[in-house]
């Protein structure tokens, strides 16, 4: 089955062809736009949208040697995120459906991110504990077949990404923040400031990392602007080591908890390092499988969304033309 995929939830506008597990085209076009304002603005990135989307999708289609007409079907991101860039994509795979006849799916960019995990990883296993992370979600799911989702644990206020772009800005660092804090940290020492981790034991596998975002401010008001320059690179390590470590120290327990021998990472804060390089020296350690996406299929892409929507096509499962975008859409199993 050949799917065109298409992806419009925020500042990436993203078109992709795959062959159930091969990847024939990804394009993926960045809005940079949006650096000098700190964060996405939610109409500049709309306006682009629609510019970009079909150029961008007949580049897809070229790339992968094939025509519209030579596709099965369609899956489109519905949501989570921006209401009016989400539109945009959904409302184009419309028009395409009601020109062709094809069937489409809406499929949440969520459960698009766990699908670019499978993508690099054709073969996966169930069950898996899935650490599903990125700017706006922090989730531990447990997955015990296709399209099954049974959320565990989640953020109850800032999500890692977020945790990470706020605390660049604190620093100076600019937008987006995690791939600078992530970089600096390289070089830096990982125990220079005694930042909190935030274990939350009455929901041991929720997450909070306002007050680590919180700590940064304290501690930044403490010091000189020379010391914070001098510094720079121990404070983001010691900032990042806390981040993460409580990302696999949560993500283990619920393997013990749940009796998993699966973890998978997913989503864009899956590129960080140090996350990739403990979570897999702690899954060597416990003897767990670990399924780590691609770099390619970290940030926003519309392969993911074609992989996830592949799985509903192959089951039949079609979405009317009524459907809506969702920008707080959550992550929900087949038929709920």
């Amino acid at each position: 089955m050949i799917v065109l995929g298409i992806e419009t939830s925020c500042d990436e506008t993203a078109a992709a062809v795959i062959e159930e597990d091969r990847v024939r085209s990804s394009i993926i076009s960045s809005q940079e736009i949006h650096t000098k304002f700190g964060g996405v603005v939610p109409e500049l990135a709309s306006r682009a949208h629609v510019r970009l989307i079909v150029p961008i999708v007949e580049r897809a289609l070229k790339e992968a040697g094939i025509t519209l007409q030579e596709v099965d079907g369609l899956a489109v991101t519905h949501g989570p995120g921006l209401v009016g860039a989400l539109l945009v994509g959904l409302n184009f795979v419309k028009g395409i459906v009601t020109a062709t006849g094809k069937p489409f799916v809406g499929v949440n960019h969520i459960e698009g991110h766990i699908y670019g995990t499978i993508l690099s990883q054709p073969g996966v296993e169930f069950p898996i504990i899935f650490l599903i992370v990125s700017g706006g979600h922090t989730q531990l799911v447990l997955m015990e077949d296709h399209l099954s989702y049974h959320i565990i644990g989640q953020t109850r206020d800032d999500a890692v990404g977020e945790a990470f772009d706020k605390g660049a800005k604190l620093l100076g660092l600019g937008y987006p923040g995690g791939p600078m804090i992530d970089k600096l940290a390289q070089s830096g020492n990982p125990d220079f400031v005694k930042f909190p981790r935030a274990m939350l034991k009455k929901a041991p596998f929720d997450f909070s990392y306002s007050g680590l975002k919180t700590a940064l401010l304290v501690y930044l008001k403490s010091i000189s602007e020379e010391e914070k320059k001098a510094h720079l690179n121990d404070i983001c390590a010691s900032y990042q080591k806390a981040a993460v470590e409580v990302l696999v120290r949560k993500t283990l327990l619920a393997v013990k908890e749940f009796g998993a021998k699966r973890v998978a990472l997913a989503g864009g804060v899956a590129a960080n390092s140090l996350l990739r390089s403990w979570l897999k020296e702690a899954c060597e350690k416990e003897g767990l499988e670990l399924y780590i996406p691609e770099l390619k299929y970290c940030t926003d892409n519309a392969a993911m969304i074609a992989r996830a929507g592949l799985e509903y096509l192959k089951r039949g499962h079609h979405s009317p033309l009524t459907l809506n975008a969702y920008p707080a859409l959550k992550l929900k199993p087949l038929n709920t």
